[in-house]
């Protein structure tokens, strides 16, 4: 892959890896400098969160992962990495496949999902939106924060050139791609490289000079106003309502469904399903 902006300070794309995080964890163990990426056609051992596996057909995903040295930036402030990765990637997906702006949302605390129908095969207008399914993950993985050598990795995996007929039957239900939602439309997977690349130099530059795209990433959060499923570390399943993100600590803020009280703040968890019932 060729570098076309010194924001890179290393760039490679590989044809199979085990995961392009640990490539990129190594590049920066051994002393590489930000901002660094390693893309890859296919993982053998791509991870998700809670120690899930992330995989997809050669050539279906857009598999990748950036490092960082963020010593210009705060640790409790290292959340806006992946959420700044996070947007830059669905403002990349949704120019390279000609969506209207918002419609690739976010999940807390790591999903990108879009508004499909009930076969997850199509966009549709919002008053037939059926339900929310996931497009990519984003899994981010520190090292030495608040040290003087803090080192993040953040790892993406989008469903992108993947046919909805070739969705493994145990994951179909909850999932889509770019190409099956906008019509099995094929994706140019470079495009959707470049343009990643050129949104995140954006928002790195402006986190950089102590700007985070708060009305961005507030806009985009899928859980507002929804009822929620939200699963703890403990694995009890919580319904609960949500009431926004916490842009000063990346925490989701939720409430009792029932009453729109006990507001909470939560900062590990996993949202199971987002339900159409509002808040």
């Amino acid at each position: 892959m060729t570098v076309t902006t010194t924001f890179l300070s290393r760039s490679e794309r590989f044809a199979r890896v085990g995961s392009t995080n640990d490539i990129v964890r190594a590049w920066l163990a051994a002393g590489q400098s930000e901002v660094c990426v390693a893309v890859a056609d296919e993982q053998s051992a791509g991870r998700g969160r809670n120690g899930r596996t992330w995989s997809a057909p050669r050539g279906a995903g857009l598999l990748l992962s950036v490092g960082f040295r963020p010593n210009w930036l705060a640790p409790e402030r290292a959340w806006q990495l992946a959420a700044t990765t996070s947007l830059a990637m669905a403002s990349a997906i949704e120019d390279a496949a000609g969506l209207e702006s918002g419609l690739v949302m976010l999940k807390w605390p790591n999903d990108l999902v879009m508004p499909v129908d009930a076969d997850g095969r199509s966009i549709v207008p919002p008053g037939r939106r059926t339900d929310f399914r996931k497009l990519a993950g984003v899994l981010g993985e520190t090292d030495g924060l608040g040290t003087d050598d803090p080192r993040v990795v953040i790892g993406i995996g989008v469903n992108a050139d993947w046919p909805a007929v070739a969705f493994p039957a145990d994951l179909a239900a909850g999932m889509t791609s770019i190409r099956a939602a906008t019509g099995d439309r094929p994706v140019d997977a470079e495009r959707l490289l470049a343009g990643f690349l050129d949104e995140l130099e954006v928002g790195i530059r402006a986190l950089q000079a102590g700007r985070f795209a708060t009305i961005h990433w507030v806009d985009r959060q899928v859980t507002t106003g929804r009822v929620l499923d939200l699963v703890l570390p403990d694995g009890t399943v919580e319904r609960v309502g949500g009431r926004g993100v916490d842009p000063l600590t990346g925490a989701l803020r939720t409430v009792d469904p029932a009453t729109g009280g006990n507001e909470q703040a939560v900062f590990v968890g996993e949202i199971r399903h987002v339900r159409l019932a509002s808040v």
